[in-house]
């Protein structure tokens, strides 16, 4: 019987004794597959909690349309209300970012703030922007998209349509004004004063009477391990990482057993590997990479004056620029960064190289071969045999010509036996 008022006691009674206030996350971050983690696991804990409202506060340029669309379909299925809110002053919601505020229940701005500019950017296997056919396929399907859910949510479905097909932007004023946002709040205390007790209307039309007053808010901060993902999701510490590691596993082959640029390497590209999981990776750009280390290894067995180097910059280069395939710039690596990086390795790379060439080329001073090469003095005639004085040694020597004692001989070749063959100097 204890048992049975437990159970009853954890399904029904604790959920009430655990209602949670306002939960609030804040997405300053383009939108990838780590935000989407991020807003979804969020929504789970807000329906779980029971909470009386999320609250989402948005700073972002936009991002993926797949991760994009995961948020909102989490969002529309969502039994917690989610206000959208484009803030601090000076922050924005930019394309993927509009489409996901206007999903929300509740759309708020504040001061200084923007959003819009929608229009749906794609590239390429090349890493060139769509033909025209395929951007109005893309285009038609955006607006359609973001008009069904103005209407749903009751909004300005021609400003929205606007933002997609003619990339317009709107100011808090304009949003609020046009009745595409709901309020113009400082801060998240006014959204709380202003939807307490009013009665919104959920995607699939049921109303909920907001009660909201005295409720705290809770911050909900990432988790460590998606914070490292955001970290490692940065463009350019994702190439870096990718130069780093192929450079680290290059030295370890060219030098075996120096075991620290083999792990050092190992690690860098893993991590980039991991990184590509995150970003849009154009596979074509990372084959041109791998091709320009092909090419600078290729410089040692072929003698061809510089040309396979020059290729590998070219090639590293190219594939640099076209290794990620990201609709935003905040998601593709700054050409300022590539250039400096992608010279500045195929430098090293061309450096490490030139000191083997070198040292395949170097004379040999040990062993055998050592002593081919080396001058000494005849300390008897030597007709056809005889003895020298080589390399601070006394050497039994042979020689086609006749050489007279004192005369100054060269090594020309070690015969078995311990004797070697020796012509004038």
């Amino acid at each position: 019987m204890k048992k049975k008022i437990f159970f009853l006691f954890l399904v029904f009674i604790l959920p009430l004794l655990c209602h949670s206030s306002i939960l609030k996350i804040t997405v300053n971050a383009p939108i990838h597959p780590v935000t989407s983690e991020y807003i979804r696991n969020t929504i789970d804990r807000a329906e779980k909690e029971n909470a009386q409202l999320l609250i989402m506060t948005l700073n972002t340029p936009g991002g993926l349309d797949t991760s994009m669309r995961e948020i909102i379909e989490r969002i529309l299925s969502s039994k917690v209300p989610i206000a959208a809110f484009v803030s601090p002053s000076g922050a924005r919601a930019a394309s993927a970012g509009l489409f996901i505020a206007i999903a929300c229940d509740i759309f708020v701005m504040a001061p200084g703030t923007n959003t819009g500019a929608a229009h749906p950017v794609g590239v390429s296997i090349t890493g060139q922007e769509m033909d025209k056919t395929m951007e109005e396929k893309v285009t038609h399907d955006a607006a359609s998209y973001i008009k069904t859910l103005a209407e749903k949510r009751g909004r300005n479905m021609k400003m929205a349509e606007g933002a997609v097909r003619k990339s317009l932007s709107y100011t808090e004023e304009e949003a609020l004004k046009g009745k595409l946002i709901d309020l113009i709040a400082k801060n998240e205390q006014e959204i709380i004063d202003y939807f307490d007790g009013k009665t919104i209307k959920k995607f699939d039309g049921e109303e909920v009477v907001l009660k909201l007053k005295g409720e705290d808010i809770v911050d909900i901060p990432m988790t460590a391990r998606q914070k490292f993902l955001i970290t490692i999701s940065n463009p350019n510490l994702a190439y870096i990482l990718l130069m780093l590691g192929l450079l680290g596993i290059y030295f370890e082959f060219s030098n075996p057993g120096s075991i620290l640029p083999g792990v050092l390497g190992a690690i860098c590209l893993l991590l980039a590997i991991f990184s590509f999981q995150i970003l849009p990776i154009n596979y074509v750009g990372l084959i041109l990479i791998l091709l320009a280390i092909g090419l600078f290894i290729l410089e040692l067995k072929v003698q061809s004056y510089g040309i396979l180097s020059v290729g590998g910059i070219i090639a590293m280069v190219i594939g640099s620029i076209m290794l990620i395939n990201a609709p935003i710039p905040e998601l593709r690596p700054s050409l300022k960064f590539i250039i400096p990086v992608t010279i500045g390795l195929s430098l090293i790379f061309i450096f490490l190289i030139t000191l083997a060439i070198r040292a395949h080329i170097k004379r040999v001073y040990t062993g055998k071969e050592g002593l081919i090469g080396e001058e000494g003095v005849a300390r008897t005639d030597i007709d056809p045999e005889g003895k020298v004085f080589v390399h601070g040694e006394l050497w039994q020597a042979e020689s086609l010509e006749k050489i007279l004692k004192g005369t100054k001989v060269e090594v020309a070749e070690v015969m078995k036996n311990l004797k070697i063959k020796v012509t004038k100097a």
